[in-house]
């Protein structure tokens, strides 16, 4: 779903009742907007890859710390397609019932994305003593 791009497997995978917890600006937090934000990103980052580093399950929470990789290709938020290759660090926790996502709390790195687009300037370099 993430890199392949297919939408159609969140009806499978996210219960009717799912709720994302943490969702971003401007996407829903049900099954509707977890579709609307992966469509936008495909858009934007059409040869979108994960990497898994680390992923833990325990009972029915599983929580994973990932890092998409991608072009900037396509429009995203209004920010028209820069070119710039960009690494998107995400941490999410699930939790699951009956086989399928009910759950979601998540960070995204979404100022160091912005930063690494050029549409918020980096941080200056710390000054040293």
């Amino acid at each position: 779903m993430q890199t392949k791009g297919n939408l159609a497997i969140v009806d499978e995978l996210f219960a009717p009742s799912f709720v994302d917890r943490t969702p971003m600006l401007g996407v829903s937090p049900d099954r509707e907007g977890v579709k609307r934000l992966f469509a936008m990103f495909r858009v934007a980052f059409p040869d979108m890859r994960a990497v898994i580093h680390d992923q833990v399950a325990e009972d029915d929470r599983v929580a994973t710390r990932k890092s998409f990789y991608a072009t900037h290709l396509g429009e995203l938020m209004g920010i028209p397609p820069t070119g710039k290759s960009v690494r998107i660090d995400v941490f999410d926790v699930l939790r699951l019932e009956n086989g399928q996502v009910v759950e979601h709390w998540g960070v995204v790195d979404q100022l160091g994305l912005m930063q690494q687009l050029g549409v918020i300037p980096a941080p200056a370099d710390p000054v040293t003593a």
